[in-house]
């Protein structure tokens, strides 16, 4: 396992399960923010997600495990936000913890509806976040081909490449590849 600074991962659906997984990969803490309580009840119980790819067993050790996104976001520098774009301005109103100083990695797909915006420029225009702590994470990739440790292939972009490196390197196994760009908006587009 590695150095480091510490990831969460926002988002409980198929995505968010399959980033988890990949991540608890190379690191030994993965924090996870869920808004289904009982979902993370179960997961504490049997150690799998009940609703998404519930053939991936974790590791409850490596988890830290949570319904409160304030706790996920302090607990954590790198946060990659995996909520879908209708739902990702109403999650992120019930906020109180910073982001400043952040690192956010967006894994969502779409425009924000209440911007109009793609997720990273809603990051920028909206809460501040400079660039350079503005990253994307693309296919060509499925959750469903890491549930079953298929080889497959994720974009890893932002304007300053050592932490498109960072979280390149953290989600890498003998699974899944990567490749780092710098140009996050032509990665989202």
């Amino acid at each position: 396992m590695k150095e480091g600074p510490n990831f969460a991962v926002l988002g409980g659906g198929s995505w968010g399960t399959a980033l988890v997984k990949m991540l608890c990969e190379n690191l030994d803490e993965v924090h996870w923010f869920m808004r289904n309580s009982e979902a993370i009840d179960f997961i504490r119980e049997h150690a799998h997600n009940p609703n998404y790819l519930s053939s991936v067993t974790f590791d409850l050790s490596q988890l830290r495990l949570t319904d409160n996104l304030d706790e996920a976001v302090r607990g954590a520098e790198v946060l990659i936000f995996a909520i879908p774009s209708a739902f990702l301005e109403k999650e992120l109103s019930k906020l109180t913890a910073s982001l400043e100083g952040k690192i956010i990695f967006s894994a969502i797909k779409g425009i924000v509806p209440e911007s109009g915006k793609i997720v990273g420029e809603h990051f920028l225009d909206h809460y501040n976040i400079p660039l350079e702590n503005i990253g994307v994470i693309t296919g060509p990739c499925h959750a469903e081909e890491v549930a079953l440790e298929r080889l497959s292939y994720l974009t890893i972009a932002c304007a300053d490449k050592a932490k498109a490196k960072l979280v390149a390197h953290a989600l890498s196994s003998f699974y899944i590849k990567t490749k780092v760009s710098h140009d996050i908006i032509g990665t989202e587009y």
